[in-house]
């Protein structure tokens, strides 16, 4: 890649501040950590990837960073691009094999949505896996849209308020799980992608699978931003300023033991005697 014009090198710079921001808010990576970068050959995990090697280059700390890539026997899954664009760049690297393919077909009837279980079990060997080579921290490459997308699929299909934090333990307390992206929006990782031109390999597991619930919310929060342009950020922002008192739920907030403060009431009289 040449010189960067103005507006990309504003795109990479915006990129490398905010995933700066959200390592040293969320205290993401710390000194002497070994960092398994999940990659799945798509645009968001090549994009973390890229913007991790920078911060490791910067960073007042020193982390060790190992990519994982887990072969899933999809038919078709081009094998050396992974490996190749690795070792073009530097950076050493796992291939976990293990055929979750099979399984999903298996279990998974023709034409139902296949994302939910074949997360699972990608997440659950890539868990297992980050013990064996000793990783203190699991990467993930989850942006700000996703987060945002998770959080209305809950609450629209689920009853609950949640998303997908920027750093989590995961149930089996053995892993923590990271998303450095997750101040970034989509569409800045889509440009960066093109602009670096990553050799993205797209998910043929599923195909487009474009009447998923999550593409639905996906086109809605679109359609939001193109009405009204900084909707997104502010609704990011809302995740990061929850007030329990008013919402509704119980084991959040005690709204059975709350009663009248005496000691205000008794000035509020004074106040009012005066």
């Amino acid at each position: 890649m040449g010189t960067l014009s103005v507006n990309q090198n504003k795109l990479q710079k915006r990129l490398r501040r905010q995933a700066g921001e959200a390592v040293a808010d969320f205290n993401m990576i710390e000194d002497g950590d070994k960092v398994m970068v999940c990659l799945s050959g798509g645009k968001d995990s090549y994009c973390m990837l890229d913007v991790l090697l920078h911060l490791q280059k910067v960073a007042p700390i020193k982390f060790e960073i190992v990519a994982v890539n887990m072969d899933q026997k999809q038919p078709g899954f081009p094998e050396h691009v992974l490996p190749a664009y690795l070792e073009s760049i530097g950076v050493p690297y796992h291939i976990v094999e293990k055929d979750t393919y099979s399984v999903v077909k298996e279990k998974i009837p023709e034409g139902k949505t296949t994302c939910s279980l074949c997360s699972r079990l990608r997440r659950g060997t890539l868990y297992t896996f980050a013990d064996e080579i000793g990783a203190t921290k699991m990467v993930l490459g989850h942006h700000r849209d996703d987060i945002l997308e998770t959080f209305f699929l809950n609450m629209f299909y689920g009853g609950t308020l949640k998303a997908m934090p920027p750093k989590l333990r995961a149930d089996d307390g053995r892993n923590v799980v990271i998303r450095p992206l997750a101040y970034c929006s989509e569409a800045d990782i889509e440009a960066y992608s093109q602009l670096k031109q990553f050799p993205i390999i797209p998910c043929n597991l599923c195909g487009s699978q474009e009447n998923l619930q999550r593409q639905v919310v996906k086109e809605m929060l679109q359609d939001w931003e193109r009405k009204s342009p900084g909707r997104t950020e502010i609704m990011f922002r809302a995740l990061q300023n929850v007030v329990p008192s008013q919402l509704a739920d119980r084991n959040l907030f005690d709204f059975k033991s709350l009663k009248i403060d005496e000691s205000a009431a008794s000035r509020f009289v004074d106040l009012m005697n005066l």
